[in-house]
């Protein structure tokens, strides 16, 4: 339950608005299995109910939309040994994620704070996504041995230049005008107006009108745009080696801060990731989807993904003993291995799963 003895998820059907509101504020409005089960079900109501024309996403308490999968819930599961029910949770979050994709009415997100992991799974897929001042997007996932999931594998090669590698590569933030810049954000508005935006939507009107009339000015570009000329220089590079050994060279502060973050990430999820780019440009979306689920089930049976997890969350040590611990160390093998098929039944994530 959440801390307020609310359910974890809410739903309301706001004249033509069919409601969700993320409600674990304390915990950064994480997604647990049991949240992703209900929002399926009722986005599968919503689907089918001519009144409701428009779905909202929101999350509440201010600090976060949503900070991704409940990472801390998949750690207790997996050590538990309730490998079915770490299953179920990666193929409850991907099969949402799909939905939203295809869904046939508009998905509107409004978002403040962290939208990390999970929570761009929720949004970025829909057709609306609406930042605030305080918008803060990262998918950070590298850093806790882990890859850019939730329909990362098809959106990130496809922004612009190299920059869905850099942020794949880094787990870097971006604010809002980055955001904007690259095409992960849509419509620009203050928080404080969303209530008001919520009620509008909730009338019927068009949601172009709607979010016009709230729109405010989009912040200035940050970091992500004013290094584009390194970031496309540097992360185009083939393998995870040559991009650190190009950002090396470059040598200014943007290249330095990106290349010292990406070494105190999972060598295994980096070099997984840098292939994970390459092949997800070509990759359909149901592709991409079965692609990810292919490599996380792969790394449910490795080490990294539960040493970042616990140095991330559980010990909060800030200290992961990666293993292997260098670039030089990882098998290609085993990269080869967390994309080819489980050999067990697969979701489809064409709506037929």
């Amino acid at each position: 339950m959440a801390e307020t003895g609310e359910a974890e998820i809410l739903f309301e059907r706001r004249g033509a608005v069919g409601l969700v509101t993320l409600n674990r504020p304390r915990a950064l409005n994480a997604l647990s299995l049991a949240m992703l089960g209900a929002m399926q079900a009722q986005l599968d109501i919503w689907a089918g109910d001519a009144a409701v024309t428009r779905v909202v996403l929101r999350g509440r308490g201010g600090r976060a939309f949503c900070a991704g999968g409940d990472i801390r819930q998949i750690y207790a599961l997996a050590k538990a040994g309730a490998h079915a029910s770490v299953d179920a949770f990666w193929r409850a979050e991907y099969g949402l994620d799909a939905t939203v994709k295809r869904f046939a009415k508009p998905v509107v997100s409004l978002i403040e704070g962290l939208v990390m992991g999970g929570g761009n799974g929720l949004s970025v897929h829909g057709s609306h996504r609406v930042s605030s001042e305080s918008y803060s997007f990262a998918m950070p996932e590298v850093g806790i041995g882990l890859f850019p999931d939730v329909g990362m594998t098809f959106v990130l090669p496809r922004l612009p230049g190299s920059t869905g590698t850099y942020l794949a590569l880094t787990g870097a933030r971006i604010g809002p005008g980055d955001a904007h810049a690259v095409g992960l954000a849509t419509h620009h508005a203050a928080a404080g107006d969303f209530d008001g935006i919520v009620d509008d939507l909730a009338s019927g009107a068009p949601i172009a009108a709607v979010l016009g009339a709230h729109a405010r000015p989009v912040p200035e570009p940050g970091p992500l745009v004013a290094a584009r000329a390194c970031i496309d220089a540097c992360f185009c590079a083939d393998t995870v080696a040559e991009i650190l050994a190009r950002l090396d060279a470059d040598g200014a502060p943007f290249a330095t801060e990106a290349a010292a973050l990406m070494r105190t990430r999972s060598p295994t999820s980096l070099v997984l990731v840098r292939e994970q780019m390459r092949r997800g440009a070509g990759l359909s979306f149901p592709e991409a989807m079965l692609t990810e689920y292919r490599m996380v089930s792969a790394l449910m049976r490795g080490h990294d993904f539960f040493e970042g997890v616990r140095a991330a969350v559980i010990d909060k040590d800030g200290a992961p003993a990666w293993d292997p611990a260098t670039l030089d160390a990882v098998d290609p093998a085993t990269i080869a291995a967390a994309f080819a098929a489980t050999g067990g039944p697969e979701p489809s994530f064409t709506g037929s799963s």
